[in-house]
Order: structure tokens, then C-alpha cells, then sequence
């Protein structure tokens, strides 16, 4: 890949920034391709050693915050006619709803799918005190000469803190996935902005 076609590629990926941002991020990238082609690269690796065009795009998407890209998906690029403005008034009961519907029902989903991680975690802790707590009886009733209780009280113990650390790795990896899930929406819905 050449180096116009990086960046006509990055520019491209980058159509939802602010125009400044984009210029700023192409001179950034121009002048690292530049740099290592001065240190002797040739155009093709310059390019290659740079970074995949789909992945540097990707991250910095991700690090554009929400907000500034809703300001300039909104921002009109020209300004709205009367009958605009009424049809947007009149309308408003129907596409208001409608909106306020769809974003309802996304966060009840990102808030049920974080319920369950939460939910996970709390039997992970439940098990984990269920074990230090029936060791504790296990050892009080072995004190007081109950034995074959006390025994079978460690055993228990013994198998609540089994599957206390099984729900651990089970937590850790649904809290991973949760945040991997949630970052990649928020990428979706940037990339959405374009």
C-alpha cells in the first residue's frame, strides 16, 4: 500500500471526525510514514510498519469522545427551512416516542446483561463466604466433640470453596466479555455517526 493510499483510506475512515481532526490525523500519519521513509524504509514497508489502516482507524474512533461526535453529526450544514421546522414540531409526538422507546429498550439490555455479570460475581462472593463460614461451625463442632459433623462440615467447606474459585474464572471472563460487548457498541455506534 502506498502512502496516498493510507490516507486516502484513513481519510475515509475518519469521515464522522470534525474536518480539523481529520486534517490533524492525516499530517500526523503523513509525517510518520515520511520520518521512517527517511530513515531509509522504503514506501511500501513506511507504510506497512505504520499499522493496519482499519485497526488505526478503529482506535481512533474509540478515542474520539461520544459526545463530540453527536456535535457534529448534528450540526446542520445548512440551516432549516420553516416548513422544515414545523414538519419536525408536528412530528415530534410520533418520532419523540419512537426515540425515547429505542433508547429505552438499549439500556434495559446493556443494564439486564450487566445484571447478570453482577449476579455472577455475587454467587462467586456467596461461596466463597458460605466456605470460610462453614469451616468456622466445622471447627467449633469439632471443639465440642461432634466429630463426624465437623468432618463432613469441612468437606462441605471444602467444596463451597471448590466452586468458589470455578465462579471466579467464570466472573472474570464474563466481566471481560461484558466490557469487550460494551466497548465495541460504543464503537458500532460512533463508526453508526459516519
Amino acid at each position: 500500500m502506498t502512502k496516498v493510499d493510507f490516507l486516502a483510506a484513513l481519510k475515509n475512515g475518519l469521515s464522522c471526525l470534525p474536518q480539523k481532526d481529520i486534517v490533524e490525523r492525516l499530517n500526523f500519519y503523513s509525517e510518520m510514514i515520511d520520518d521512517r521513509i527517511e530513515d531509509g524504509l522504503s514506501e511500501e514497508n513506511a507504510v506497512k510498519e505504520t499499522g493496519d489502516v482499519n485497526e488505526i482507524i478503529t482506535q481512533i474512533i474509540a478515542d474520539v469522545p461520544l459526545s463530540k461526535l453527536i456535535k457534529q453529526k448534528i450540526k446542520p450544514k445548512r440551516r432549516f427551512g420553516a416548513w422544515e421546522i414545523t414538519l419536525l414540531v408536528l412530528g415530534s409526538p410520533l418520532w419523540l416516542s419512537l426515540l425515547i422507546a429505542a433508547l429505552s429498550v438499549i439500556f434495559s439490555l446493556f443494564a439486564a446483561f450487566w445484571s447478570i455479570v453482577l449476579s455472577l460475581w455475587a454467587v462467586f462472593v456467596s461461596l466463597a463466604a458460605c466456605a470460610v463460614g462453614i469451616l468456622i461451625a466445622a471447627l467449633i463442632l469439632a471443639i465440642k466433640g461432634n466429630v463426624l459433623t465437623a468432618a463432613a462440615m469441612i468437606g462441605a467447606s471444602f467444596v463451597c470453596a471448590g466452586l468458589s474459585i470455578f465462579f471466579f474464572f467464570i466472573c472474570k471472563s464474563a466481566t471481560k466479555g461484558a466490557f469487550y460487548l460494551t466497548k465495541k457498541t460504543i464503537v458500532l455506534i460512533k463508526r453508526g455517526l459516519k
